[in-house]
């Protein structure tokens, strides 16, 4: 039986995923059942996680995956990513992100990303991260690759919530995949 995940991928490839997890072990089931999922119809899995986090994972993927699975996994490191710049900088993430797929994109190996954002508190600047949402929904939409972007969700105040319900069109809860109605495609200037 194709898991929801996979179905909505293959309905539509280029799906931009908002998940809000409520605990730790709600995430950690998540991840790892999307890692599986993709491995299941042979997509790379590109996962930017916290490094304190890779380990646990890994744990749970090496008791349900081949060494071989296990080879179309590849971390990146979230504080690397996100502040390549030294800043948060929108502009340069997407760089460090186009960089990172042109090698699939370039030999046409499909792949999927996780991308777990976390701050240290919710008082950083988070037009940054509505420009950020936009600018990779864009991307998922030219470069036609599925991908979830997973925020806590008590970590997100209201303007947060109602910023990523409008740059997702898909919402994950739980199990099950939704239609964010309050969507609203970027319009990024080229």
């Amino acid at each position: 039986m194709k898991s929801k995940m996979n179905q909505l991928f293959e309905d539509q490839r280029n799906t931009h995923v908002l998940y809000a997890y409520s605990g730790m072990e709600n995430y950690i089931k998540q991840i790892v059942d999307f890692i599986e999922d993709g491995i299941s119809v042979g997509d790379h899995i590109l996962v930017v996680e916290n490094d304190r986090l890779v380990p646990i994972i890994q744990q749970e993927l090496h008791a349900r995956l081949s060494t071989q699975e296990m080879e179309f996994v590849h971390f990146v490191n979230s504080f690397h990513f996100y502040w390549s710049s030294g800043s948060y900088h929108p502009p340069a993430i997407h760089e460090y992100f186009t960089k990172m797929v042109q090698p699939y994109l370039e030999s046409e190996q499909p792949f999927r990303s996780w991308a777990h954002v976390e701050w240290a508190s919710m008082t950083e600047p988070l037009h940054l991260i509505e420009d950020f949402e936009k600018i990779v929904d864009d991307a998922v939409n030219q470069l036609f690759f599925p991908l979830i972007c997973a925020y806590e969700r008590k970590q997100m105040p209201d303007h947060l919530k109602t910023m990523l319900m409008e740059t997702h069109p898909y919402v994950l809860l739980e199990d099950n995949f939704v239609v964010s109605d309050q969507y609203q495609p970027a319009n990024i200037a080229k």
